[in-house]
């Protein structure tokens, strides 16, 4: 996989993700996507890529009772199994942290959270799944581009665990 910067679209800027990765001498590419504000979970994302869903993944932070923050990615039409979270975890109860905490706590908006380059590095865990591609999509920090990468460099720049953490959402 090449390193590139969005290459037709001289706009793309290199993120706090992206710089991250560079020093880290891990190859990657940023792939602009069209946003959608009424539409920001990754299906919509998925679609704008036109690549299958369960290659895009979305990070989602949540906070446990013994732990504190902690992140997940998982598959763009997945939910997180608050019980698995809290098992894998080592906590007896975690929720999802408000969209309102969501930038104090890792300096990254709704639709545009990236599992790299937060205020702070949490304990990060990959959706096995994830290993199953021989590369994925994470938000690039910013709506509208995400990064493309093998899901065995997102666990040496992560720390990630694997673990199986979220089921398909019904309905």
């Amino acid at each position: 996989m090449k390193q590139k910067s969005g290459a037709g679209h001289p706009k793309t800027e290199k993120t706090n993700a992206a710089r991250m990765l560079d020093r880290a001498k891990i190859a990657y590419e940023l792939v602009p996507y069209e946003v959608d504000e009424t539409h920001l979970d990754a299906v919509h994302v998925a679609e704008q890529l036109g690549e299958e869903v369960d290659s895009v993944f979305k990070t989602l932070v949540l906070k446990g009772d013994r732990t504190g923050y902690f992140v997940c990615v998982v598959p763009g039409d997945h939910e997180v199994d608050l019980k698995a979270a809290a098992r894998i975890s080592g906590n007896k109860k975690v929720d999802l942290i408000p969209v309102k905490e969501l930038q104090p706590v890792t300096g990254y908006i709704r639709g545009g959270c990236s599992p790299i380059g937060m205020k702070k590095s949490f304990p990060t865990y990959l959706h096995a799944t994830a290993l199953d591609h021989d590369a994925i999509y994470i938000s690039a920090g910013i709506r509208g581009l995400q990064l493309r990468l093998s899901p065995n460099d997102l666990i040496s720049c992560t720390g990630a665990q694997i673990a199986e953490l979220s089921h398909p959402k019904v309905g």
